[in-house]
């Protein structure tokens, strides 16, 4: 990119800016130019940031190897977490009262995913819905694992109640935010994309409970980002 086309692009981002935070206070915008790899710059600047967003352009071949070097990369390194806008059209579905959709498994990424999405749902005036899957394998066969339904029924009132309980601090925190919890025996990726089909925005933690779990969670947020057509927030500590 030549540096009239770099000033020419930074000068309609921040026009685009600009207007977006007409009528929302005293929001200072700034631009800048850094002449660098992409992907460590936003790293870097990652680490002084509450946010950092950037787009994805379709689904295409040359798109996915886009978002595998920039995106996916900051989903795995950086500092705060990141929002991946995809330019395609989302679902007919979809309307400005669809709610907010977050991954919940319990672990302190998760935690945070949670806080970014009733803030998000709270910003909106628009709904939550709160998706746990406590299983990695697909729907349970309970022949399978030599249990009976009703002992697989019990596990999910327990699950549901544990649900309940992570949720219960965030419901008094955020009174205007209507939640609408779901717990299910199968894989997340597929039950997010499911919701995300009649929502506005997914959030997911980068990762889960460590080890194992923590890689396939990992895997769940690379996933959504590549296949959701809405928005994707994935939540990161701070390092």
């Amino acid at each position: 990119m030549s540096q009239d086309h770099a000033r020419q692009t930074i000068q309609d981002a921040h026009k685009v800016a600009v207007e977006a935070a007409a009528g929302r206070g005293d929001l200072q915008i700034d631009s800048e130019i850094v002449e660098a790899p992409i992907v460590p710059a936003l790293v870097n600047l990652s680490t002084e940031a509450d946010m950092v967003v950037v787009g994805c352009r379709g689904q295409g071949a040359v798109a996915r190897a886009l978002l595998g070097s920039v995106s996916s990369n900051l989903v795995h390194h950086a500092h705060c977490p990141v929002a991946v806008i995809h330019d395609e059209d989302p679902p007919t579905t979809t309307s400005s009262q669809a709610p907010v959709v977050v991954g919940i498994d319990g672990s302190p990424v998760s935690e945070l995913a949670t806080e970014i999405a009733f803030d998000e749902a709270s910003r909106r005036g628009v709904g939550l819905v709160a998706l746990h899957a406590w299983s990695d394998m697909g729907p349970l066969d309970f022949g399978a694992f030599g249990r009976a339904p009703i002992e697989w029924a019990n596990f999910k009132v327990s699950e549901e109640e544990t649900l309940a309980e992570r949720l219960a601090g965030w419901r008094e925190r955020y009174p205007d935010v209507s939640v609408h919890p779901i717990v299910v025996s199968d894989r997340p990726t597929p039950r997010l994309l499911e919701q995300a089909e009649t929502a506005q925005l997914v959030v997911v933690g980068s990762h889960g409970r460590g080890g194992f779990a923590g890689m396939l969670l990992g895997s769940v947020s690379g996933a959504i980002v590549n296949a959701a057509q809405i928005p994707v927030i994935v939540a990161r500590m701070p390092r």
